[in-house]
């Protein structure tokens, strides 16, 4: 795929979307989302993950935008201006609760299907809609692979090396990670902590930095990260309303839609073994990938890869 122009018409229309999202009430939500590409185009839901926001897809959103997609980008639920629509609603981060919301910004927008394309919590979310509702799905892009969270493995411990990287989710267990993710001088410091280390050869600038930063100021960030890690770690309850999905996902069920998973080398989350300790879940056409040197924000690191990825894997 040719990189597009800087000065191209739909690099100039995207930076314009990032910079100015449009806003949908969906679900519990009223969501703030960019948009870019022909709006007659077959659609593209690019879906981002933590510590990020909507701009890891800003380099490649122009690129599949001058392919002619239509191109959909969401704040998930407690980032940028995505704002919970009433005061009493739980602040719930479980992953059945984001696949919803999804699903339902995609029914306000009267997307019917669409390519599904994410990292990190955007992989999880997903790989939850390809498994659970396929009909929505016509492709698959997933970073790192099947993400579907396993709760009951989660009670069981990693090799020494692997727990250390996860050291924020054992932080934010803690009543002193809450409280640093509550303070913005804190959390900003945290989040940039976590960028450098797993994206070790990503030379981004401040300025890259801080415009993802903004989106953290959100007034349920901090409530919406606490809660995803610790409903991962069964130390936060769920809602009842969600229980029959989370039965369906606790039973790890097969991806059968077209997909292409892409491993960047350098996340230090990526499993050894080229894509081999997920392969079996993925029982649809199939494509996978390896990035050298790519660390584990791959859409922004290596945006003509993703946006190839998207368009091999819509042609599956």
């Amino acid at each position: 795929m040719p990189a597009s122009p800087a000065g191209s018409g739909a690099a100039a229309a995207a930076a314009a979307a990032f910079a100015r999202p449009k806003q949908v009430r969906a679900g519990v939500l009223d969501i703030g989302y960019a948009e870019t590409g022909p709006t007659d185009g077959p659609v593209v839901v690019c879906l981002h993950g933590w510590p990020y926001d909507i701009h890891s897809f800003a380099e490649a959103a122009p690129l599949l935008a001058a392919e002619g997609y239509r191109v959909i980008v969401p704040y998930l639920r407690g980032h940028g201006t995505t704002r919970f629509r009433s005061a009493r609603t739980v602040r719930n981060a479980q992953q059945a609760a984001i696949a919803l919301d999804v699903l339902d910004l995609m029914d306000a927008l009267g997307i019917g299907t669409a390519v599904l394309a994410g990292f990190d919590w955007g992989s999880r979310t997903a790989d939850i809609i390809a498994a659970l509702w396929p009909r929505r799905v016509k492709a698959l892009v997933s970073v790192s692979g099947y993400l579907i969270t396993d709760r009951a493995a989660q009670q069981r411990p990693l090799p020494a090396a692997a727990e250390h990287t996860w050291w924020y989710q054992y932080y934010f267990a803690t009543e002193r990670g809450r409280l640093a993710m509550e303070d913005r001088d804190h959390r900003r410091e945290l989040c940039r902590l976590v960028w450098d280390t797993v994206s070790p050869t990503w030379a981004f600038d401040d300025a890259t930095y801080e415009r993802t930063a903004a989106a953290f100021d959100n007034p349920d960030y901090a409530a919406i990260v606490i809660h995803n890690y610790r409903w991962r770690l069964g130390l936060a309850d769920g809602e009842r309303r969600y229980d029959a999905i989370e039965a369906r996902l606790a039973a790890r069920p097969a991806i059968t839609v077209p997909t292409v998973t892409l491993d960047p080398e350098r996340d230090p989350f990526t499993a050894p073994g080229d894509g081999s300790s997920y392969r079996d879940m993925f029982t649809g056409r199939y494509l996978h990938r390896t990035l050298r040197g790519i660390g584990h924000n791959l859409p922004q690191e290596a945006p003509e890869a993703f946006a190839q990825a998207v368009v091999d894997a819509d042609r599956l």
